[in-house]
């Protein structure tokens, strides 16, 4: 349990579902610009693994780094820390 400590934790939007299982997870940060310092917006996309299918688009997720689970997949979902609303 003491190896899981050092693993990167992130939190996201999910944007996509594809597939059984499988997410995207879009992560945002801020950079400063090399020349000017004024922060620039970054994003990176993540595909993620959803084990139990509990996240669907919009849902605000925390992630963690994890073992190659597939071509593309290298982060699991730890929690949904807000779902989106069901608008009707």
């Amino acid at each position: 349990m003491e190896q899981r400590k050092s693993r990167k934790i992130l939190q996201g939007v999910v944007t996509g579902r594809s597939g059984d299982k499988s997410i995207k997870v879009i992560y945002f940060y801020k950079i400063p610009h090399a020349l000017y310092r004024k922060e620039v917006r970054r994003r990176t996309v993540l595909h993620v693994h959803d084990e139990d299918n509990r996240c669907s688009l919009g849902d605000k997720v925390e992630v963690m780094e994890t073992r190659a689970l597939s071509k593309m997949k290298r982060w699991r979902v730890i929690r949904v820390i807000e779902k989106m609303p069901i608008s009707e």
